[in-house]
């Protein structure tokens, strides 16, 4: 690439929470890039395992790392965005640290970023699925033979299609910080941020979907998406917060059939998994942006009465695309 000097500065947020399993591997991965104007902030959100100990040689040998401890765990949102107030990049990558980065991540998103104009502020890419001893598990993306992705993965106004259903992959996102600047980083009122940040950021952004696997996922007992529907869970809370906040964004009858299309995927599992409180929310918010057919308010009824019918959910998952 060019002169270092004239490259754009690129931070990578490492949030750690007892990663001590993996964060050696992820700030090797950080560390191996082949871009060379780089920032890396370590975030460590109060780990009570070994994760600290583990990082105290790279802090040492490595002078470009900035380390920050939270003091207290304060969860995914607030943790980022200490590490975003304390960074100087023109753009950001929100890394966990369980994660793995591929050597040319940042490289090749820059250079896409590059060839694209000011109205894009995200890109985002295909990953690889990898579990705790980085065994490969499988791809985000599906491909042809000739290797080229055929899952969905859009590029351009995708505000609609993220309010209908789930395409990116998180952890493969590179922002421009001129879009984390104008939302004020995460909402730091939510349990999670990933959904938040797409309603909000694709209102007035562009994505840019590039083709090439630039990270590896982790999926383990303890990674956030499993954790989802389990009682008491906060994170479907947060969902409800976020549909209230993507109905008031809404202008197109696509966009309102798609906002529709999430609010009934989401009351039902909530109803199913036992988030009766939740799911009167979703119910709520679908009555008064679209109405309720019979099947939701029958649902609704069952809620009330918090009637548990949470055995019938794999069949349900099998039966849902014909409701």
């Amino acid at each position: 690439m060019a002169d270092t000097v004239a490259l754009p500065l690129v931070s990578v947020i490492c949030l750690c929470y007892n990663h001590e399993r993996f964060i050696a591997e992820a700030l090797d991965s950080v560390l191996a890039q082949t871009y060379p104007n780089l920032e890396i902030i370590i975030v460590d959100d109060c780990s009570t395992d070994h994760s600290v100990e583990i990082m105290e040689p790279y802090l040492r040998e490595y002078p470009q790392l900035t380390f920050i401890s939270t003091g207290t765990n304060l969860g995914n949102t607030r943790a980022f965005n200490m590490g975003w107030r304390a960074s100087k990049g023109a753009f950001i990558i929100d890394f966990a640290t369980d994660d793995v980065l591929l050597p040319d991540r940042v490289e090749k998103q820059v250079q896409a970023f590059l060839k694209l104009d000011e109205s894009y502020g995200v890109v985002y890419s295909d990953a690889e699925y990898v579990d705790d001893n980085t065994k490969h598990i499988g791809f985000h993306c599906v491909r042809n033979k000739q290797g080229e992705v055929i899952s969905f993965a859009p590029s351009g106004d995708i505000f609609k299609h993220l309010l209908g259903r789930y395409f990116i992959c998180p952890p493969t996102m590179m922002m421009r910080r001129t879009v984390l600047d104008e939302l004020g980083g995460y909402d730091e009122t939510l349990a999670y941020e990933d959904f938040d940040f797409w309603v909000r950021s694709s209102r007035n952004y562009k994505y840019f979907f590039l083709g090439d696997v630039t990270t590896r996922r982790r999926v383990h007992a303890r990674s956030l998406s499993q954790q989802w529907y389990k009682p008491g869970s906060l994170l479907v809370a947060s969902t409800v917060t976020v549909c209230e906040k993507a109905a008031r964004l809404v202008r197109t009858p696509e966009e309102k059939q798609a906002l529709t299309k999430r609010l009934r995927y989401e009351a039902r599992h909530s109803y199913l998994t036992g988030h009766y409180q939740q799911t009167e929310r979703f119910l709520e918010l679908m009555r008064k942006h679209a109405g309720l057919g019979p099947v939701y308010q029958t649902i609704r009824l069952l809620n009330k009465y918090k009637i548990n019918l949470g055995f019938l959910r794999r069949v349900y998952q099998s039966l849902r695309n014909r409701l």
